[in-house]
């Protein structure tokens, strides 16, 4: 991971996941949908994509505030978890792609029907374009309900650089902001890694930001 990706996820662990904070667009309404109708899934396994940064993790927060899910990342997921799992309705894996025990995966979506629970995952694509060697698992993943993030929208990117810049008690005059949506790349990644920059930058000069400033950026 490079140095500049890493100082990124640690930029945004420091974000609140408040349910009243996350900014419904198109591009994400079905996803935020979903999680406000659970339990009334078709489904009880529900797979949101997206790339980095596109408030995948958000959208689980919120989610577990309803269902007190237990959250699962590759660093937990072993054999010792399924006992935990046991005790718990619902459950959220994060960073699906990163988990390479393809036998742990297919007994903990077995687990899930087995016990009729309600599981969430979160993966940068559909889980039903993983190429999984077991075959059965690659059953278990095409039968769940899928939501993709797409990219954002002027509506949304305007949303995130304003939040973001509000938290850090940086003031951007609406014109300047309109200015970089016109002009910034359509990706999560590359907004967050703008919003960082300009951060950086904000706390190194400390002096307000401008059209200037955000030219040298961009």
């Amino acid at each position: 991971m490079s140095e500049l990706n890493q100082l990124l996820l640690e930029f945004d662990h420091k974000i609140e996941f408040n349910e009243h904070d996350y900014y419904v667009s198109k591009s994400n309404f079905f996803a935020f949908n979903l999680i406000q109708n659970w339990p009334n899934w078709e489904k009880k396994i529900l797979n949101i994509s997206g790339d980095r940064f596109s408030g995948k993790t958000h959208l689980a927060k919120i989610f577990q505030g309803k269902s007190k899910a237990l959250y699962l990342t590759k660093e937990n997921i072993n054999e010792d978890i399924f006992k935990i799992i046991k005790l718990k309705e619902s459950i959220i894996i994060d960073d699906f792609e990163l988990i390479e025990n393809e036998k742990l995966l297919y007994s903990l979506f077995n687990l899930i029907y087995q016990d009729n629970k309600y599981l969430l995952i979160l993966s940068n694509k559909s889980i039903n374009e993983f190429n999984f060697k077991l075959e059965d698992l690659n059953s278990r993943a095409k039968n769940c309900i899928f939501a993709k993030i797409e990219n954002p929208e002027d509506d949304l990117i305007f949303a995130i650089i304003f939040k973001n810049f509000s938290d850090r008690q940086i003031k951007l005059e609406k014109k300047i902001v309109e200015f970089i949506i016109k002009r910034i790349d359509r990706s999560y990644g590359k907004i967050y890694e703008f919003i960082y920059k300009v951060d950086q930058l904000s706390l190194k000069k400390k002096k307000p930001i401008n059209f200037k400033t955000i030219k040298e950026i961009l």
